[in-house]
């Protein structure tokens, strides 16, 4: 005989729990149970607030970040720096270098990095667009602020070779990022020294 532990709709939001990045089944029970235990004050904001963010964050058609306006906060700001820009995996890393207020110029999400392992290919990631950008006569330099992973800086190789012939300077991050390193786990002081500290790609 086959007992549940749980109802299809408990079991429906552990399931759809499990999906987070760093959430197992066990996990993804405790959350559920905890969200469940403070319905009121958690379960119902938290609701409001997926609904919300579903209906009106989109990614910016100019650097691919998450925001509510397009072109986002960041691209429409007058105080940066519109002859830098600094490329970047995903859209949690522009949230980790604004956190550390290291760089003040726009900047550019690929969306991943070349993976042959995974499939991940060049026509998979936010490149032409890129090219694109580098290509205008006001953009000077291109920052790769890739992940020192081994696809990171395959990825970082490839863009350099693609942005070679350009009127643009092509640097990299440098001193303060380890190997094997991801930024959104750096502490903001060796962020902002790996930037003062970027060299030619």
């Amino acid at each position: 005989m086959t007992t549940h532990s749980a109802g299809p709709e408990i079991e429906r939001l552990i399931a759809l729990l499990a999906k987070l990045p760093g959430l197992g089944p066990r996990s993804a029970r405790r959350v559920a149970l905890h969200l469940l235990k403070k319905r009121e004050a958690l379960m119902g904001p938290l609701a409001d607030a997926l609904a919300d963010a579903a209906d009106k964050i989109t990614a910016c058609s100019t650097c691919g970040n998450l925001d509510v306006s397009d072109p986002c906060a960041i691209c429409a700001a007058p105080g940066r720096d519109p002859a830098v820009i600094c490329v970047v995996e995903t859209v949690g890393d522009i949230w980790a270098l604004e956190r550390a207020a290291a760089f003040k110029g726009r900047y550019h999400v690929l969306g991943g990095v070349l993976s042959p392992l995974d499939g991940v290919r060049p026509d998979d990631l936010n490149i032409g667009k890129l090219l694109d950008r580098a290509g205008d006569p006001v953009v000077t330099e291109i920052v790769l602020a890739l992940n020192a992973t081994v696809d990171g800086q395959t990825t970082a190789h490839y863009l350099a070779d693609r942005l070679d012939g350009l009127a643009v300077e092509i640097t990299s991050l440098a001193r303060g990022v380890p190997v094997g390193g991801e930024l959104d786990y750096l502490d903001d002081g060796t962020l902002t020294a790996a930037f003062k500290s970027r060299r030619p790609a």
